[in-house]
């Protein structure tokens, strides 16, 4: 089928896309969204979409992701448009993220990675927007950036909201309801599904091998397009949690990972929990959950906590502590590590992703039978949240979990600037001056 005969076309598109591509392109509803199972193909679907009009002056159109690392990502839609767009000789203005073509029309690229970040655009128009992984933003930011559509002066370019995604995220109900589940009524609206073997262009035996290590509802998510998948309680089941009486074998390394909060239950509330989950990991290669503690107290009450548990666990448990973004979480963590926990191996440890994709990797562990419980009173909580989670009341306790097992796992590097603050009155804090991997006993030695 020769593409250039049934929907508009440009140089800038550099190969013929898919069919299920095809089908995208050329629908002529207001709202459409491409997507379903991983590797589909459907960020180059919505950059073609995108293209479709830059040869008409005056045209704009705005491609959004969640945050600007997710832009700028290898593959990523800015460097996916940057291999497409910069051997044409198109002009990229760096200060603005957008693309200007010889027409005068353009191409920006922008990102809502908070609350109300939506209103960057309320003196904007375009004709094109364009949501990749719709399901990570709110209902109310697209809603809101669908306001933004205005006709073209002298012009019949369509208005379009063009959107990709995966199943799950936090949008995952409201995009379904909105897209895949839609009424007859919604006739202005379309779904398009893909899933791997629309595109010839991805390794798909490999894929399929790397999907197959994510947990199983997000597995069902990404492999088949599952939309009806959902994480509603079915990430941790008790039957993958065998208990145990007392740790069979040598333990290598032990990990206690905090979740702070520092409200105090009052008749009416329900505040969340400062948890903190110990995890140890054992000479037989499996993790072992040998102590949680969980409370609801002001500041002072879970610094007592904190550090009466450090005391109980020994020095040789890493105490790693959430950190909260910005300052105000550099200096909670300086605070423990300096005066809470002075002589203890303390470390801060910035979380990453949602909820459900922490929380994937010990899942997967779980499900292949690789984590035991160490029989205690804090079982029965334990059990009940992490099963019903995420749909339970809390996920504090999943939280410190996921920080835990991160951490045993190889996790990631605290804040250096964290270094910079506490200086030498805690060498032990955030460096690693003898280059030591974590996997390495010696990593671990609270006197190196």
């Amino acid at each position: 089928m020769d593409t250039q005969l049934t929907v508009p076309w440009t140089p800038y598109i550099p190969h013929k896309p898919t069919p299920k591509q095809l089908a995208f392109l050329m629908l002529d509803v207001r709202e459409a969204l491409y997507g379903g199972a991983a590797g589909g193909g459907k960020s180059d679907a919505l950059l073609m979409a995108a293209l479709q009009y830059v040869d008409v002056p005056g045209y704009s159109a705005l491609l959004l992701r969640k945050t600007f690392a997710d832009l700028s990502l290898p593959g990523a839609l800015m460097t996916r448009a940057n291999d497409w767009l910069r051997p044409t000789g198109t002009r990229f203005a760096a200060n603005q993220h957008r693309w200007v073509f010889p027409s005068g029309a353009n191409l920006t690229f922008g990102y809502l990675d908070s609350v109300g970040a939506e209103y960057r655009y309320q003196s904007s128009e375009f004709q094109f927007i364009g949501f990749d992984e719709l399901t990570q933003f709110r209902e109310g930011q697209y809603r809101y950036l669908f306001s933004r559509l205005r006709r073209l002066e002298g012009s019949n370019i369509p208005l379009r909201m063009r959107s990709a995604s995966n199943p799950g995220g936090i949008g995952h109900e409201w995009v379904r309801s909105r897209f895949v589940d839609k009424t007859e009524e919604d006739g202005d609206r379309m779904f398009v599904p893909a899933t791997l073997t629309d595109n010839p262009y991805l390794d798909a035996e490999g894929y399929i091998q790397s999907l197959q290590q994510l947990d199983p509802v997000t597995r069902q998510q990404l492999l088949n397009g599952d939309w009806t998948a959902r994480q509603d309680g079915n990430l941790f089941k008790r039957e993958w949690l065998p208990i145990v009486g007392e740790l069979p074998v040598a333990i290598n390394r032990s990990v206690r990972f905090w979740d702070l909060a520092a409200t105090a239950a009052r008749p009416g509330t329900d505040p969340d929990y400062t948890a903190g989950i110990r995890v140890d990991y054992g000479a037989d290669g499996l993790y072992y959950i040998t102590d949680v503690q969980r409370m609801q107290g002001s500041p002072a009450e879970v610094e007592s906590r904190v550090r009466q548990t450090a005391m109980i666990d020994g020095p040789s448990t890493l105490v790693v502590i959430e950190q909260e973004p910005g300052a105000s979480g550099v200096n909670t963590i300086h605070n423990y590590v300096t005066r809470v926990l002075p002589e203890f191996t303390a470390r801060g440890q910035r979380s990453t992703g949602s909820k459900v994709e922490r929380a994937g990797p010990v899942s997967s562990q779980a499900e292949v039978g690789n984590v035991r419980l160490l029989r205690g009173g804090w079982v029965p909580v334990f059990l009940d949240e992490i099963e019903a989670f995420p749909l339970g009341g809390h996920d504090d306790q999943v939280d410190a979990l996921s920080g835990a097992f991160m951490r045993l796992r190889g996790g990631r590097q605290p804040d250096p600037v964290i270094h910079q603050l506490v200086g030498a009155t805690r060498k032990t804090l955030l460096e690693n001056p003898l280059g030591l991997d974590e996997n390495d006993p010696k990593y671990w030695d609270t006197d190196r």
